[in-house]
């Protein structure tokens, strides 16, 4: 458990998870770009050793770790690491879609989903034809379970997507 400069947080302080050792990996093969944002060198072990960055947030306390989120924003849907950036991505390049928000929510039996807020001239399109657009690239769980029309996205003051107020709006 580390801070963003490496260092050890105190027990029931929220950090990063990072894990280190002889069984880590090198790095990703043949993505250059992400081992070097995940395999960072390790300044508490030998030299060359390295730690491996999970992106996990966690505190250490009495019951051992407690798992506290993400620092970014990917979502686990049925055993599946989803990051939404992915399908909205894949929402905005339908010829139709203008804006694309993707959001993970929990329905009333306790399992994640998610759903797509969208925008544009999206009149004449059904769901389907979003879900068909979505098919070609991306596979089945990272399908939203239903799509929400908006003339425009909320935004925050700072002007950017207000993704509160589109989960507080979203109902299974």
């Amino acid at each position: 458990m580390l801070d963003a400069d490496l260092a050890p947080v105190p027990d029931g302080t929220v950090g990063e998870v990072y894990i280190g050792g002889a069984g880590v990996a090198r790095g990703y093969r043949g993505r250059p770009d992400r081992t070097a944002e995940c395999f960072l060198p390790d300044p508490y072990g030998p030299p060359g050793a390295r730690l491996y960055r999970t992106g996990d947030l966690g505190r250490w306390g009495p019951d051992g770790l407690a798992y506290a989120g993400r620092t970014d924003r990917q979502v686990k849907i049925r055993g599946y690491r989803v990051d939404p950036a992915e399908i909205e991505g894949a929402l905005l390049a339908h010829p139709r879609v203008s804006g694309a928000v993707v959001t993970a929510h929990t329905d009333e039996r306790g399992r994640t989903y998610l759903a797509a807020h969208v925008t544009g001239d999206l009149a004449a399109t059904k769901d389907a034809q979003l879900r068909a657009h979505l098919a070609r690239s991306l596979p089945p769980h990272l399908m939203p379970r239903n799509f929400r029309r908006h003339d425009t996205l909320p935004t925050t003051r700072g002007g950017k997507t207000d993704r509160r107020r589109l989960i507080a709006g979203s109902t299974p």
